[in-house]
């Protein structure tokens, strides 16, 4: 079973076919109500609905996921010819692309069932994925060219060499998963002068992107947000909401980190926790999407 703990819950939709081939005598008999077993469409259709509903018990590397709606449709096409189509909807973390497709192949063998005392020619020609939509690669962002990013590590021992850095090294891997190839990685202690200065000079010089982890905490050394809040011309609350949101769900402990985010000029400034943890759990619930900013910045049209 592959492991989707660590994606975000998004709309997710899609559409399967099935064309279901059979005598024009038996289209219309259907179409008039005269197949003996009952009225073929309304019975097929809550077979796909209560199919769709139950694939995770059939199938055993499919999750189990919010089946929020079903829609059935059936059609003729030409004599003989029956179009199902099957949609399917659910907020959650992977798709529901099986959900359709199961339905869909249910309805069509209920069809199938229901006229074959009728129709000895009845044939299932075509079960298809028509469509599907939400999940993570519908928000993927084209880097452009010449994007730069800073990381910086805030930490007392590690600018003094007692300690090795985890978390600055995987932000600057994502961001290398990401796209993004003009990387500046730099450690300072956890002095505020310093976390401002270097921040403000990456601004300065039209860094796009600026990630600092570190001094988001409680203790007395904890002051990246008080350096960052500052020099921040719009604050976007949602950032780090998003993220603790995230977080929150796997420890209750994220609800104490004082991350903050916005921009200055061009550049978005995000300041992520200082464990590896909380940073990958950060960089898991906010990339690519965040990325969408700089669009929005350019004033090009949102994604539907």
């Amino acid at each position: 079973m592959i492991d989707i703990s660590n994606k975000i819950k998004t709309l997710r939709y899609a559409k399967a076919q099935a064309i279901v081939k059979m005598n024009p005598e038996t289209q219309k008999a259907i179409e008039n109500g005269k197949i003996e077993k009952g009225d073929v469409f309304e019975v097929s259709r809550s077979v796909a609905i209560l199919s769709a509903k139950k694939v995770w018990e059939i199938l055993p590397f499919c999750h189990n996921i919010p089946v929020e709606w079903v829609g059935v449709e059936f059609k003729f096409e030409g004599e003989g010819e029956l179009r199902i189509e099957v949609e399917v909807k659910s907020t959650g973390k992977t798709g529901c692309e099986m959900e359709a497709l199961f339905g869909v192949s249910a309805a069509a063998l209920n069809v199938y069932d229901m006229i074959k005392p009728v129709d000895k020619s009845i044939e299932i020609k075509e079960i298809k994925l028509v469509e599907k939509r939400g999940g993570k690669s519908d928000y993927q962002e084209e880097i452009p060219e010449g994007f730069r990013a800073g990381v910086l590590v805030i930490s007392d021992s590690i600018s003094a060499g007692k300690k090795s850095d985890k978390s600055g090294r995987i932000i600057i891997e994502r961001l290398k998963e990401l796209g993004i190839k003009d990387i500046e990685y730099k450690i300072v202690p956890d002095e505020l002068e310093l976390i401002r200065e270097q921040v403000l000079g990456w601004c300065d010089e039209g860094f796009d992107l600026v990630l600092t982890t570190g001094g988001t905490g409680l203790s007395p050394r904890d002051t990246t947000p008080e350096a960052i809040k500052p020099i921040i011309e719009k604050e976007i609350p949602g950032i780090m909401e998003s993220s603790r949101s995230y977080g929150q769900e796997r420890t209750p402990y994220a609800m104490l980190s004082r991350g903050v985010a916005g921009t200055k000029g061009k550049t978005l400034i995000i300041t992520l926790p200082g464990s590896s943890r909380g940073v990958e759990e950060s960089m898991n619930s906010l990339f690519p999407y965040v990325l969408h900013i700089y669009k929005m910045m350019q004033m090009k049209p949102h994604k539907e």
